[in-house]
This record gives C-alpha cells, sequence and structure tokens, in this order.
C-alpha cells in the first residue's frame, strides 16, 4: 500500500495548541512527556499478540472477549484506558466463512493500546478509501488472497468504538503453548490485512 499520508500540518498544529496550552498553565511539557513515555512504553503489538493466543486457548475467555473486549482485557492486565474518552474495543472472529478487516475512514482511530503505533500505510487516505469499495483488491496488494466463497467484512472505527481482529489459528498448531502461539500473529493479522 502506497503512503499518501502527510501528516506535517496536523502536527504543526498540536505544536501549537501544546504552545497555548502551556502559556495558559492548562499543560506541563514535562508531564506531558512522562505521561507520553510511559504510555509508549506499554501499546505494543505484543498485547493483541497475548490476548490472541489466549482466546484460541481459552474458550471462555474468547467468548468474553467477543461478548465485551473491555470487560474481558483485565484478566491480562490490559484495558482500553489512557485516553481522554472511554473507548469500546470490539473484537471481531475471522471464520471460514468470514474475513475481517479494520480501517477508521475519517482519521486514524486504532487500538494503540494493543496494537502498538499505527502502521503508515493505515493512515494514508489511499487505503482508507479503497478498502472500504474494494477490500478484496487491497487484501490482494498486501498477499493475502482469500476464496471468494470467503465474505469481507469491513470495520469502521471512530472515537467512541476501536476494532482488533481476531484471526483464525493456523492449522497444526494444537500442541503450541500460549507464547508460541502469540509469536505467531502479526499486527497485520490484527487488522485484518495478513490471515495471522
Amino acid at each position: 500500500m502506497s503512503d499518501d499520508h502527510d501528516d506535517s500540518a496536523i502536527a504543526a498544529q498540536v505544536r501549537d495548541l501544546e504552545a497555548v496550552l502551556e502559556e495558559k498553565g492548562l499543560l506541563d511539557a514535562q508531564e506531558l512527556d512522562q505521561v507520553l513515555e510511559v504510555f509508549a512504553h506499554k501499546a505494543l503489538p505484543a498485547n493483541g499478540f497475548r490476548v490472541v493466543a489466549r482466546a484460541w486457548t481459552d474458550p471462555g475467555f474468547r467468548t468474553r472477549l467477543l461478548d465485551d473486549a473491555n470487560e474481558a482485557l483485565p484478566e491480562l492486565g490490559l484495558s482500553m484506558g489512557g485516553g481522554l474518552q472511554p473507548q469500546v474495543l470490539h473484537v471481531v472472529e475471522n471464520t471460514a466463512e468470514v474475513h475481517n478487516v479494520i480501517v477508521c475512514t475519517l482519521c486514524s482511530c486504532y487500538p494503540l493500546s494493543l496494537l502498538g503505533a499505527s502502521p503508515t500505510w493505515y493512515k494514508s487516505p489511499a487505503y482508507r478509501s479503497k478498502v472500504v469499495s474494494h477490500p478484496r483488491e487491497v487484501l490482494e496488494q498486501f498477499g493475502l488472497v482469500l476464496p471468494e466463497s470467503t465474505r469481507i467484512e469491513v470495520w469502521d472505527a471512530n472515537a467512541e468504538s476501536r476494532y482488533m481482529v481476531l484471526p483464525r489459528r493456523p492449522d497444526g498448531t494444537q500442541d503450541l503453548a500460549e507464547a508460541e502461539l502469540a509469536a505467531l500473529v502479526t499486527r497485520n493479522g490484527l487488522i485484518g490485512t495478513a490471515a495471522v
């Protein structure tokens, strides 16, 4: 996927806003840096990998995750907290019949705490528009060719709701431990642009 994303104007606006808030005494730059540093060290794709591996090995957790991901995450010491506004996480499960892929058509809303920093292509206008109208074609650009019989569902994230894909467990992995399973999962699998 080509990178058509240019966030320099947004970055400049953020810097201007920070300066105004600092000037008015509403923001302490050092405190903000500390909060961002802590968040950056905790927001890793490995968190999402652990969630998937647990769902693959624990049917009860899988059910709870699909029913109410925000309630299930604390079982692994994780949450969707950290933002100014509460976010609801929806986990959508890939099956033989349905393959899920996530996007944010308005900006780049994304479950940072579980997937780490979003890839550049996820924020690009090319991905955001084309995955909605031609998802099968976009997935093929990522090297993921699905059978024609597989329906593709595209989930559009927003400020209140985030999505994560629960990939299908690969065949032949029944004897693998949870940590070994987590090592098979990729960030693109959690977005839906890869099988795992």
